[in-house]
């Protein structure tokens, strides 16, 4: 048995990280991914200020926000637009 061969332990099946989904390729240059997660997923009634204000100098604000409305996303900030704002544009 050389380095490289997978065995699976315990009765965990193997996974083929390769078939695994990939984000889009445009979340690279998310500004969301440098900053506090939490502030793009408030509880209920809390704030969506920092997040809006992350999106807005955000180069990818779009792509965000038609993933957002492709993939339906129900919660959290998307291309500086809350759940209910991502409904109202549906």
């Amino acid at each position: 048995m050389t380095g490289r061969e997978l065995v699976p332990t315990a009765g965990i099946p193997l996974i083929d990280v390769a078939s695994l989904p990939q984000p889009p390729a445009w979340t690279e240059d998310a500004l969301c991914a440098q900053v506090d997660n939490d502030a793009f997923f408030p509880e209920k009634g809390g704030s969506t200020r920092e997040a809006k204000s992350v999106c807005a100098r955000c180069v990818v604000s779009t792509p965000c926000l038609e993933y957002a409305l492709e993939s339906d996303a129900q919660f959290g900030i998307w291309g500086g637009l809350s759940p209910r704002e991502l409904r109202k544009l549906r």
